[in-house]
């Protein structure tokens, strides 16, 4: 099951979209969490937080789930 983010800008850094998917509270946290485990984004493993997401753009966390980013319409 994949879940839907919208952002309502062109793109959303991988740190930020962390947050807003509340898959993390803080930037600390995303920091630390990235740097030990890592995300996939479009099947590739990325660990930098300031990583640019554009709509379309798959984001998947291990042991949570599957997140596509979204423009908001």
């Amino acid at each position: 099951m994949e879940e839907r983010i919208e952002i309502n800008t062109e793109y959303i850094q991988l740190g930020q979209f962390l947050k807003l998917a509340n898959i993390l509270e803080s930037g600390g946290m995303v920091k630390v969490f990235l740097q030990e485990t890592g995300v996939f984004v479009n099947d590739e493993l990325e660990n930098r937080r300031g990583r640019k997401l554009y709509p379309g753009d798959k984001v998947v966390v291990e042991e949570v789930g599957t997140f596509i980013v979204a423009a908001r319409d």
